[in-house]
């Protein structure tokens, strides 16, 4: 698959109140990263639209998104809540769609995005930009996890490493060879990753920390944002796996299952399943040795 645009999943970054409630846990994404979102689609004067579907308090949500642009210099900004599928066919929204330099959608329930917007005019408008033209599409938490073409749709840690622990759907298909999953490490998702994989064993798992991302060029050269890791699961050399003949909510064993943890600036290149370590951390390493 060869594409011209850029995709941007973020892992998500919530404040530090105790409560589960989404009002208290509101994404917002540090300024370094956004930065790099409205680099990559032009600089300040780039279009840029918010689509906060995925979230059960928009408002907040784009009031969030809404002061962090403007902070970056960004005045052309646009929020596009979409909450049905008429919606995703409104000729207002197409046209805008079609002038916009990145798309950038909130956190929330991943569902909600497919749901809503899977497979509408506005869908195929956002995939045809994204493959012909230098457009950005960014996404954190939900927002992330919604680009893949088989989407991780929910799941406790629990029953991690369990078969049937992790719920899986189709995904709005940004990139085919990638699952993405958000909050990796603070919410404990390395169990509904691994059973991911496990099922799609020709997929790369992708976990991002908070306030970490990616970005995507081309579909397959990939270069770590942010002050957190991503955890890189390969499941392509597999020797062992059991999923498919164990019962559900029976523990499962993978082995051989490659394992990689990226920092800032670290590159990897999906195709030819290679890491490139940046050389700011082969030098530190260096000098710690002395």
């Amino acid at each position: 698959m060869s594409v011209k645009g850029t995709l941007i999943p973020i892992g998500g970054n919530e404040d530090k109140g105790i409560e589960q409630s989404e009002i208290y846990t509101l994404e917002y994404i540090q300024s370094g990263i956004l930065s790099r979102v409205v680099r990559e689609s032009g600089g300040k004067e780039a279009m840029i639209i918010v689509i906060p579907t995925a979230s059960s308090i928009p408002n907040e949500v784009s009031e969030n998104y809404l002061h962090a642009f403007k902070k970056l210099g960004c005045e052309n900004v646009h929020i596009m809540d979409i909450r049905n599928r008429d919606e995703a066919e409104d000729p207002i929204h197409l046209d805008l769609m079609k002038k916009a330099n990145c798309v950038m959608f909130s956190g929330g329930d991943q569902s909600k995005i497919v749901q809503y917007i899977g497979g509408t005019l506005l869908h195929k408008i956002i995939q045809q930009r994204y493959e012909k033209e230098n457009f950005v599409i960014a996404g954190t938490s939900a927002g992330a996890m919604c680009m893949s073409q088989e989407m991780i749709k929910g799941g406790g840690i629990k029953e991690a490493f369990t078969k049937g622990a992790v719920m899986m759907g189709e995904g709005m298909g940004f990139i085919p060879n990638l699952i993405i999953d958000s909050h990796f490490i603070r919410r404990g998702r390395f169990g509904r990753l691994a059973e991911a994989v496990a099922r799609f064993p020709k997929m790369i798992g992708i976990g991002l920390a908070e306030d970490t991302g990616l970005v995507i060029k081309n579909c397959n050269e990939a270069e770590v944002i942010g002050s957190g890791m991503v955890i890189l699961f390969d499941p392509r050399k597999l020797k062992h796996n059991n999923q498919k003949v164990v019962v559900e909510g029976s523990p499962m064993s993978l082995t051989n299952l490659k394992t990689h943890i990226l920092a800032n600036g670290d590159k990897l290149d999906i195709k030819k399943k290679k890491i490139k370590i940046s050389p700011l951390h082969i030098q530190m390493k260096d000098a710690e040795a002395l």
